[in-house]
């Protein structure tokens, strides 16, 4: 019988040290509670988004959740469920998910750091640019299906017109 060895990496630096200092360069408010969370918020055009890196160092992962100023009514889930389903298939990096507790759409990844030294800044830049794009692109979908009766088909289909220029 084959056995897995597994041998536990510890980083000489918490990847969130490298968060914090993405946050930090961009005059961000934040709240670091302790080495392994940090949370912070940064203004969107449809909303204030809630950022949450959480580092679990037994696992050697980092979680991130970009999370929308909205919740999802019980009797809308099974729509937006459906809705969801149809977005990610769209989606490259990270995926959206809707917290049960809550009802709060939210961007989720998690980056796996085994046998690395953690995160880049440009790593962590980039899944804060990813997350906030993708968290504006998909906005108004939850919109068109949760306040306006639209199908999530129709509600894709209206989000997936690009516009040209600004109003």
């Amino acid at each position: 019988m084959t056995t897995l060895n597994v041998q536990h990496e510890s980083f000489s630096n918490n990847p969130l040290d490298i968060v914090e200092g993405v946050v930090e360069d961009n005059d961000w408010a934040y709240d670091r509670r302790n080495d392994e969370e940090i949370a912070f918020q940064i203004p969107g055009s449809w909303c204030d988004y809630s950022l949450f890196f959480a580092w679990n160092e037994e696992v050697g992962a980092m979680h991130f959740s970009c999370a929308f100023d909205m919740r999802v009514p019980k009797e809308r889930r099974p729509s937006v469920h459906e809705l969801l389903a149809l977005i990610n298939e769209k989606m490259w990096v990270g995926h959206f998910g809707v917290w049960a507790d809550e009802g709060l759409p939210m961007f989720r990844h998690a980056m796996p750091m085994r046998g690395t030294n953690g995160p880049t800044v440009d790593q962590v830049e980039d899944l804060v640019d990813v997350a906030i794009l993708e968290c504006e692109r998909f906005y108004p979908t939850f919109q068109y299906v949760i306040w306006g009766n639209n199908t999530p088909a129709e509600a894709i289909e209206a989000a997936m017109i690009e516009t040209v220029g600004e109003a």
